[in-house]
C-alpha cells in the first residue's frame, strides 16, 4: 500500500531525504559507550546543534563530564496555557565488532534502500527523524501547538549519569512546563500474522535492578577441606536465582496489552477471571507473545562471576553480578525475594538501580499517538505494551514527566526490529525512515 499523503503534511522531499542522511552520518561519527567513561558524545551533539540552530531554534550544549555532550533547545508553540512535550533520544551507541557484520557498523552505508551500522535502530534514526521534522517546520514557518523541548542524551548505553540523569538533576528548568515525553521502542511495525501488522507503543518501563552479590568465606589451599568456601556458596546463592520462577504480576498497561492483542487473534479474555492463566494465553498469540511475555512477572538473570586467582587458593571473597527487572508496583517482592535467594551467608546490594513507569493507556496523548499512526498505516493496529528494559524516560520521570516509547518506523515482513537492538548488522529500512519523519510530524503538531 501506498503511503497516504495529503495536502495538511509539512513534510516536503527535503525532510525525507534528511532523515535518511542524518541517519548515515550519525552512525559515522562513532559513539561507542562501553560504560567505563570512554565514550565521546560531543562529536554527535555538535552535529544535532548546528542542524537545529540552522532552524532557527538555539540549542544548548550541556556536559556533566568533558566530551559526554547533551543537546536541549525548545520549540515554542501557539497555545501558551498548553503543557510541554518532551522529545528525546539518546547519541550513544553500544559496542559492535565490525567482523561479525556484513558492513562496517559506522559505515552509514546506503544500500538496497536499507541504512546499515551501529544506532540504525537504537536509536540515532529517531535522532534524525525529529531533526529531520523541525527543519521542515522551519522552511514552512509552522509551530506546534503546545511547546516541544528536544533533548538529545549523553550516557543513555550506561547509567546515564552524564546525560539524561544530569539534565534531570542539575537543569530542570529547561524542562519545564513539561508534562509528557516520548522516545524510542515504540510504534514499529511488528508482524504478529499473515495481515496483523501491529504498532506496539510502550506506556511503561520495568524496573532496573542491577546487583551485586558477595560472599565471604575463609581462604585457604584448594587441597584442603574447606566448608567455608565463598565460591561455592556464592555458586549455590546463583544457582537459586537462576532457577527461581518468579510468579506473575499483571500492571494495568500489560493487562491492556494482553486484552487488546487476544481481541485481535479473535480471542475474548478477562484477566481478573478466577484461575485465568497467563502462560496458556501467551501460547495462544503466536509472535505476539513476544511483546508482552517479558514483562508479566519480575526477571533476576546471572550475567558475571568474579573470584579467585589461582586454581589452587580457595579465595575468602566471590562476587556475582544478576540483571534484575521489577515490574511496577512489583519492588516489595523483589527484595523479599532476593533476601530469600541469597541466604544469609551472601550479601546483596544494587549496582545500578532505576524506577518502573507506568503510562495511562486511555490518555489523550496515546489516542494521538494511535490516530498518527493508523493515519499513515490503515490496515495497522496500534496496541499498548510495556517494555522489559528501560530508557531515558526513567529519569525524565524524576522530573513528573510521563514518558512513552513512540519512535515510529513502517517495517517489511520478516525484519525483526527487537533482534536488532544491540544485535549484529543493525539497519533500517530508508521506506520506514519516510513513514517516520511522516507520524513524527503529524503526531508532534496535533499532541
Amino acid at each position: 500500500m501506498a503511503e497516504v499523503t495529503t495536502p495538511q503534511d509539512s513534510v516536503d522531499d527535503l525532510a525525507l531525504d534528511e532523515s535518511v542522511t542524518f541517519t548515515s552520518e550519525l552512525i559515522r561519527i562513532d559513539t561507542t559507550n562501553r560504560g567505563a567513561g570512554d565514550c565521546r558524545e560531543r562529536p554527535a551533539a555538535e552535529y544535532v546543534a548546528e542542524r537545529l540552530a540552522a532552524a532557527g531554534l538555539t540549542p544548548e550544549l550541556l556536559e556533566r563530564t568533558p566530551g559526554r555532550t547533551n543537546v536541549v533547545a525548545r520549540i515554542e508553540g501557539t497555545d501558551p496555557s498548553a503543557d510541554a512535550l518532551l522529545v528525546h533520544g539518546h547519541l550513544d551507541v553500544v559496542p559492535a565488532e565490525a567482523d561479525d557484520w556484513t558492513v562496517h557498523p559506522f559505515s552509514g552505508e546506503i544500500r538496497d534502500g536499507v541504512v546499515w551500522g551501529r544506532g540504525a535502530i537504537d536509536m540515532k534514526n529517531m535522532d534524525a527523524m525529529v531533526l529531520a521534522v523541525v527543519r521542515a517546520w522551519a522552511r514552512a514557518g509552522i509551530r506546534p501547538r503546545r511547546d516541544i523541548v528536544i533533548a538529545y542524551t549523553a550516557d543513555e548505553e550506561a547509567s546515564a549519569a552524564d546525560g539524561s540523569g544530569f539534565l534531570a538533576d542539575e537543569h530542570p528548568e529547561l524542562f519545564e512546563g513539561c508534562t509528557e515525553g516520548i522516545s524510542e521502542s515504540g510504534a514499529f511495525t511488528f508482524h504478529a500474522g499473515p495481515r496483523m501488522p501491529l504498532y506496539p507503543i510502550a506506556a511503561g518501563e520495568r524496573g532496573t535492578g542491577w546487583l551485586k552479590l558477595t560472599a565471604h568465606g575463609k581462604a585457604g589451599h584448594g587441597s584442603k577441606v574447606n566448608k567455608a568456601n565463598a565460591v561455592s556458596t556464592l555458586a549455590a546463592a546463583v544457582a537459586r536465582i537462576g532457577a527461581h520462577e518468579w510468579p506473575v504480576r499483571l500492571t494495568p498497561t500489560v493487562r491492556a496489552a494482553l486484552t487488546e492483542i487476544a481481541a485481535l487473534h479473535g480471542i475474548q479474555v478477562d484477566v481478573d477471571a478466577p484461575g485465568f492463566d497467563v502462560d496458556e494465553l501467551l501460547g495462544k498469540l503466536g509472535p505476539a507473545a513476544a511483546l508482552v511475555e517479558p514483562t508479566v512477572r519480575n526477571s533476576a538473570n546471572p550475567t558475571m562471576l568474579e573470584a579467585g586467582y589461582k586454581v589452587n587458593v580457595i579465595p575468602g571473597r566471590a562476587v556475582a553480578y544478576i540483571d534484575g527487572r521489577m515490574v511496577p508496583g512489583g519492588e516489595d517482592e523483589f527484595h523479599a525475594t532476593l533476601d530469600r535467594l541469597t541466604g544469609p551467608d551472601v550479601d546483596w546490594e544494587f549496582h545500578h538501580r532505576e524506577v518502573a513507569l507506568q503510562a495511562p493507556v486511555d490518555s489523550p496523548t496515546y489516542a494521538k499517538m494511535r490516530a498518527a499512526v493508523e493515519r499513515f498505516d490503515p490496515d495497522g493496529h496500534v496496541v499498548p505494551y510495556c517494555m522489559s528494559g528501560g530508557t531515558d524516560a526513567k529519569q525524565f520521570s524524576r522530573l513528573g514527566i510521563t514518558g512513552y516509547g513512540f519512535s515510529p518506523l513502517k517495517l517489511p515482513v520478516g525484519f525483526d526490529y527487537q533482534a536488532l537492538f544491540h544485535g549484529v548488522d543493525e539497519r533500517v529500512p530508508v521506506e520506514a525512515l519516510h513513514f517516520g519523519v511522516r507520524v513524527l510530524d503529524h503526531y508532534l503538531r496535533t499532541a
